[in-house]
């Protein structure tokens, strides 16, 4: 059963190109509610142990060191069927390949630098939610 909060990060990239206020106004337009809400920069070991499922993967160095090298944007989602709706919302991964008015689409660089992250499911929401955020940073 779909629930009705997910996750996302405006990774490093989107947030020093200046893209962070422009990215929240497309999230909100896309009829989500902002319920948690933090500016922070992750150290290699914050990054490492939140992508930690990547950790057998050869892109996790990379990825840890990129998530890791300038400030993010955290934040929890909420709206009906949030993680289906938002992960449309953002696109692709790639952002060549990202329909036209998607986050990625309009914002991403590359694959790599690819402006978001958004949860793929709910219990994965649940968790990447609670890695950032306490009961008490909800609302």
């Amino acid at each position: 059963m779909a629930t009705n909060r997910t996750f996302t990060m405006i990774k490093p990239d989107a947030v020093s190109n200046g893209f962070t206020g422009a990215i929240l106004d497309d999230i909100i337009k896309g009829g989500f509610k902002i319920v948690a809400l933090k500016y922070i920069a992750l150290t290699a070991a914050t990054a490492g142990e939140f992508y930690a499922v990547h950790k057998s993967r050869p892109f996790y160095g990379d990825l840890v060191k990129f998530m890791s090298s300038g400030p993010i944007v955290a934040a929890i989602l909420e709206k009906d069927n949030a993680v289906e709706d938002f992960r449309k919302l953002i696109g692709a991964t790639d952002p060549a390949k990202a329909d036209a008015g998607t986050i990625r689409n309009k914002y991403a660089k590359s694959i790599e630098a690819n402006a978001v992250h958004g949860s793929d499911s709910d219990e994965n929401a649940e968790i990447e939610g609670n890695f950032y955020f306490s009961a008490f940073e909800r609302f």
